[in-house]
């Protein structure tokens, strides 16, 4: 279809007859008709004209496509285990409309894509460990690249201030269209059990790292979601270790707080976002359970429980990852791929076993944009 729409319109550019020419002098006209095309045609239709190369390369325009994209957001899957770091892009039918491969990363294997927003990934180079009774000392140094996969623009890090464990990461994206910065949580000493955390963060704006010093809090890891201004990670349960025992929360002006969740959770919990709110889904291995719930007051801890439904093939297998978009969820097994439809309370198998056989993949919601990495 892209390639369809991108030729139709290299051939009008062609013309050159007056209609063509007045509506190249109308920049929003032709901003409203291109924002609607791929970034792979945008890349390509840059030839065309200068007045073309500089519409499409303005802010403006990046903002206005950013917009039409975010209104159909689909999944993007990684399968980590894989010798061959690729992308897939699926739609909610399951349909995979696109596989980006990642060049130069053949010989990681601790490449682990932490989150999505706005167009933009963020991988790690550590392995992370998914329980934090399993922390242990690492001697390899934590890498962070940023990458946009459909600009295929790359951009690494620098590193941060040296440390005996890394303890969890988060990325917000804002003030503006193209910033964000990254929360890393490490410790320079390693003493098990305690733990002294520190917190440093590092700016797109400033190119550096900025340390806040020791902070009471921090998070389970690296998985983490990023809504309205402020990224959400798990804190571990006292009693154990594996097991979430409420939020840590932390906003643009490095202000940090503690939610607490509804109810007692296992360790098959996850932070999604589902109808413009931030939600939890928490999966209960006796009784084969999932319950839905959304943080309708952040300041006073207030959810409301959304639905529960029946764990489709929970027995015999494990929840690896979990991804909201609008009023449903793409759901993970360690076999099995799943639409949720939180409406309807529905379960809608995906066929895509073929596609990554015993590589469980995990999942996020991507919007395809042109925002920059740097």
């Amino acid at each position: 279809m892209d390639k369809s729409v991108a030729k139709c319109i290299l051939k009008l550019s062609r013309r050159q007859n007056d209609s063509w020419s007045d509506v190249e002098t109308v920049e929003d006209v032709l901003s409203n008709i291109l924002s609607r095309l791929p970034v792979k045609c945008l890349i390509r239709s840059k030839a065309v004209s200068r007045l073309w190369h500089k519409l499409i390369s303005s802010p403006y325009f990046t903002k206005l496509h950013l917009m039409r994209s975010r209104e159909n957001a689909i999944y993007i899957l990684y399968p980590y285990m894989d010798d061959i770091k690729e992308l897939h892009l699926v739609d909610g039918d399951g349909v995979t409309t696109e596989i980006i491969t990642l060049p130069g990363f053949e010989n990681v294997s601790s490449l682990s894509m932490i989150c999505s927003y706005n167009g933009l990934i963020c991988f790690t180079i550590y392995p992370w460990f998914p329980h934090l009774y399993m922390r242990q000392p690492v001697e390899e140094d934590l890498e962070i690249l940023i990458c946009n996969p459909a600009t295929r623009e790359i951009r690494l890090l620098p590193r941060g201030s040296p440390a005996e464990q890394e303890l969890g990461i988060g990325v917000a994206f804002g003030p503006g269209t193209s910033d964000y910065r990254v929360f890393r949580f490490f410790s320079s000493i390693f003493e098990k059990p305690v733990v002294s955390p520190q917190c440093e963060i590092f700016s797109s704006s400033t190119g550096t790292w900025r340390g806040i010093g020791f902070v009471q809090q921090y998070p389970m890891g690296a998985n983490h979601v990023f809504f309205n201004g402020q990224v959400y990670w798990f804190i571990a349960s006292e009693e154990d270790h594996s097991t979430p025992g409420s939020i840590l929360s932390v906003d643009m002006e490095d202000n940090f707080k503690t939610i607490e969740l509804p109810e007692e959770v296992t360790a098959h919990s996850f932070l999604i976002i589902l109808e413009g709110f931030l939600s939890l889904v928490a999966v209960y291995d006796d009784d084969l359970i999932m319950d839905v719930w959304m943080l309708k007051d952040a300041n006073e801890s207030y959810w409301e429980k959304k639905c529960s439904a029946y764990i489709e093939h929970a027995v015999e297998e494990c929840i690896d990852s979990v991804a909201g978009r609008n009023n449903e969820f793409f759901f993970i097994t360690t076999e099995h791929y799943f639409i949720f439809n939180t409406d309807r309370t529905t379960w809608e198998q995906l066929y895509l076993q073929e596609v990554f056989g015993q590589d469980s993949p995990v999942v996020f919601t991507y919007t395809e944009s042109l925002l920059p990495c740097s």
